[in-house]
């Protein structure tokens, strides 16, 4: 699963596909072959992306890995995923020539 900075829809493709996951061009259509659904292949956005949040400037980090840390904890209630073993964030912020990125990979122990 995954979590990616999605101010603008956009942004949400275009990341999917900067970082591989999606084939540069076809992010949209992976979106609508249900591949980033809780059910899909890689699920992404669960709890509605940052956008869902009202966008928290400043705390959107925190609250993407707060969402991993429910879902790996199997306490993320009517949005739980299935049996979650990885997740990723991806963040990014700043002025446009001071732009900061920020990719946490975190997972459960057992």
């Amino acid at each position: 699963m995954f979590e990616v900075h999605d101010c603008f829809s956009v942004t949400e493709l275009v990341t999917m596909e900067d970082l591989f996951i999606s084939e540069e061009g076809k992010g949209w259509k992976d979106v609508l072959d249900g591949f980033y659904d809780s059910t899909g292949e890689i699920p992404c956005q669960i709890d509605g992306g940052l956008k869902c949040f009202g966008h928290p400037i400043g705390a959107s980090g925190l609250r993407m890995l707060y969402e991993m840390y429910l879902q790996l904890q199997g306490r993320a209630g009517p949005r739980q995923l299935k049996d979650p073993r990885i997740g990723m964030t991806h963040n990014l912020g700043g002025a446009p020539r001071e732009n900061v990125s920020s990719i946490s990979i975190i997972g459960r122990y057992e």
